[in-house]
């Protein structure tokens, strides 16, 4: 893979040229997207007598008090919650399979989004990667226990499970039987059990099973957290237009973080649970444990002398404590409960019920603007001296490009990347190749261009500099990520350039076999954060299939110097081909074509090629290759090139007739023309004619001539 940036002065705008893909800064039917986003902050408070524990009812917004750091804050909006007061819905038919975590969120759940008022809305997420079968089979009864005998009728539950991906299974529902049913079906079977590796490598303590080696397996516990925080954090997200609180239960087989590493994936699924009013409440499925400190019948024999020194026991405590302590954070963050080592899993259906029996919900904006992603502590007062109240400690700020930690700045390119909305903030154009490298491989260089007018620099010295943030991916037609690019680059350039006409372009590549594929590439610049998205699909052919097997067309205007002496089909004579991705070309340029003929067809009868020394059996009969590039203006055509025949295959390493045209602009006056490569495999009887546009503009002035100039890096 190759990786490059490009400075190039292009002299023309690229709207209106026919040849390639645009970024859309629209949706497809026309409509565009509007963000807006909201600042007010919701918070559930459970008011109960000191004395008796009875909820406190008929309480008004007046009768509260909220500081945030110690700074009095307005209450702005007020809502009282009661179960007692909920009244029967009228359900649609719930949906499974591939549905949203909630119906309701189109408005389908009930005739009216009011109806959902002192309703309990309830997730159960059973994270059957996490689970062994008898983990599974203890949340699943008591799931079963709740929902028979405990469920009351102002409960509507929704379930939600996740073993290779994220499935809502049931839409939130106060039908027992259908909540059974899809309870049932995790019953056992479907517990994928993913254990937590090896941390550090360390063989002490570990079974000795004949195996020498002992991996470390940080970095794959690190990422298995890092998705099931994502999990979390999409359900929480799903549900952020619904007013009421939300509970999750979220039943795990135990979940632990690597220090700073799932730092960012943590805060955004707390943030994303405190912004949705959603508490969580983690449930260690796996229940009260006896840890052996010499292992059981289960496994191997430990091995070094951490069995008999404690080394081992402590072991054991420190991972199920680890594996603890991140369930346990979650649910205090969000204003949940944790419970562990217990077989008896009836307590926490119990607390969701008794927390959302009757609350009030305070919402305020505050009065604290700065975006800095500080944690603020609440405290809530009421004007009686007679009562207790439950409500979440604090929440985190928002946090604004600068103030993003370096995993918060990763994180939000991620999630730009799994977004299906398109960032437009910064506009990005991309083109796509191809040249075969073997019979069933392919070099697919990609282009990025951005404006250089949305790139802000820094003023320093003699010098502009800026650096912006790119990632790429492709994923073949099944979905599956076949190529990743991760990449920060650095630009600099001097004063005197005009740096709002130039455009950024970037250059990277990828090896893929014939067949569809989906690029997506996210930019970011790094002094606003403002970011760019640019979507396309590629197919890469089957040559196999084509009389004439051809690569892609490259149109270009400069040529630098490769000094690392690549060798993808980019270089050709120690000179780097850099794409000219709008197809604009000045008259005072020089327009350069590029483009291959694969395994040509020889001539039967003609002389066979000279030997070369060697075990190599060259192929005999020579090719008989023409090609010339007309273009065409209003159907007219206006200029042609000679004709260029070839007999031989130049190269041999990839069994290819490989054409360049060096093309004066200075011929053609400025305006668009349609570009037909017309190419005749003469000895085999087939042919292509390949068309493209291109728009040539008129001259730059000759007063500045360091626009040609061409800043690079690799």
């Amino acid at each position: 893979m190759t990786q490059r940036i490009i400075a190039a002065m292009l002299a023309g705008m690229m709207a209106g040229t026919p040849a390639m893909v645009r970024a859309q800064q629209a949706n497809p039917d026309g409509s565009f997207t509007l963000k807006v986003e909201s600042n007010i902050v919701l918070t559930n408070v459970v008011v109960r007598d000191k004395k008796t524990g009875e909820l406190v009812k008929g309480l008004k917004a007046s009768d509260f008090t909220i500081l945030e750091n110690g700074k009095p804050q307005t209450v702005s909006t007020f809502d009282y919650q009661n179960v007692d007061a909920a009244a029967v819905l009228r359900e649609s038919t719930t949906v499974s399979g591939k549905a949203t975590v909630a119906d309701l969120l189109n408005q389908n759940f009930a005739e009216k989004p009011s109806e959902l008022k002192d309703h309990r809305l309830i997730v159960m997420f059973f994270d059957l990667s996490s689970m062994q079968p008898e983990d599974v089979d203890r949340a699943v009864e008591a799931a079963q226990d709740y929902i028979k005998k405990k469920m009351q009728p102002a409960d509507l539950v929704a379930l939600v499970s996740m073993d290779t991906s994220l499935s809502m299974d049931q839409d939130f529902t106060s039908d027992k039987d259908l909540l059974l049913k899809g309870v049932g079906r995790y019953n056992g079977s479907e517990g994928s059990g993913f254990a937590n590796g090896n941390e550090g490598g360390d063989s002490s303590g570990t079974a000795d099973d004949a195996s020498s080696f002992t991996a470390d397996d940080s970095e794959y516990n690190a990422l298995n957290t890092d998705r099931e925080l994502y999990a979390i954090r999409e359900i929480a997200k799903s549900l952020e237009r619904v007013d009421q609180r939300k509970s999750l239960l979220y039943f795990s087989g135990g979940l632990t973080r690597q220090g700073i590493e799932n730092q960012a994936s943590m805060r955004a699924a707390t943030n994303e649970a405190v912004r949705a009013n959603m508490a969580i409440y983690s449930v260690d499925a796996r229940g009260l444990q006896a840890l052996s400190p010499v292992g059981d019948a289960s496994t191997g024999s430990l091995r070094g002398n951490a069995a008999y020194s404690g080394g081992a026991m402590q072991n054991q405590l420190n991972s199920n404590f680890s594996s603890q302590e991140t369930l346990a954070t979650l649910a205090s963050d969000t204003g949940g409960k944790a419970f562990f080592d217990s077989n008896d899993f009836a307590p926490a259906f119990q607390q969701v019920q008794h927390d959302t029996e009757a609350y009030y919900i305070l919402g305020f904006r505050s009065t604290n603007t700065a975006r800095d992603g500080s944690y603020r502590h609440l405290t809530i007062r009421v004007n009686r001296s007679d009562v207790k109240l439950e409500y979440r400690p604090g929440y985190y700020a928002p946090a604004d490009f600068k103030h993003q930690k370096a995993e918060d700045r990763e994180e939000a390119l991620m999630e730009q990347m799994r977004s299906s909305l398109p960032a437009t903030d910064v506009a990005v154009y991309l083109e796509a190749l191809y040249f075969r490298m073997s019979d069933n491989r392919f070099f697919v260089p990609v282009s990025l261009i951005v404006p250089g007018s949305q790139i802000p620099f820094l003023k320093n010295g003699d010098k502009d500099k800026a650096n912006i943030d790119i990632m790429g991916q492709v994923k073949n037609a099944e979905g599956i990520v076949v190529g990743n690019v991760r990449d920060t680059v650095k630009l600099a350039l001097d004063q005197s350039q005009q740096v709002e006409r130039k455009n950024i372009q970037y250059t990277t590549g990828f090896t893929l076999a014939p067949g569809r594929y989906h690029l997506k590439f996210v930019v970011r610049e790094n002094q606003t954060g403002a970011m760019g998205s640019f979507e396309a699909d590629l197919q890469v052919p089957d040559l196999k299939k084509m009389p004439l097997k051809m690569s892609s067309i490259v149109l270009s205007s400069q040529r630098t110097p490769d000094t690392k002496k690549s060798t993808d089909p980019l270089v050709r004579d120690g000179l780097e081909w850099i794409p000219n991705v709008p197809h604009v070309f000045r008259q005072d340029q020089h327009l350069y074509f590029l483009y291959e003929i694969y395994d040509p067809t020889r001539e039967k009868n003609g002389p066979a090629p000279p030997a070369s020394p060697g075990l190599v059996r060259r192929p005999s009969g020579q090719v008989h290759v023409l090609t010339s590039i007309e273009f065409m203006r209003g159907g007219v055509k206006v200029y042609e090139t000679p004709l260029v025949e070839a007999d031989t295959v130049n190269t041999p390493d990839r069994g290819a007739v490989s054409f360049q045209f060096d093309v004066p602009l200075s011929q053609l006056k400025p305006g668009t023309y349609i570009c037909q490569v017309n190419v005749i495999d003469d000895a085999g009887g087939s042919f292509s004619f390949p068309r493209m546009a291109l728009m040539v503009r008129p001259a730059a002035p000759a007063a500045a001539p360091a626009k040609n100039s061409v800043a690079s890096a690799r």
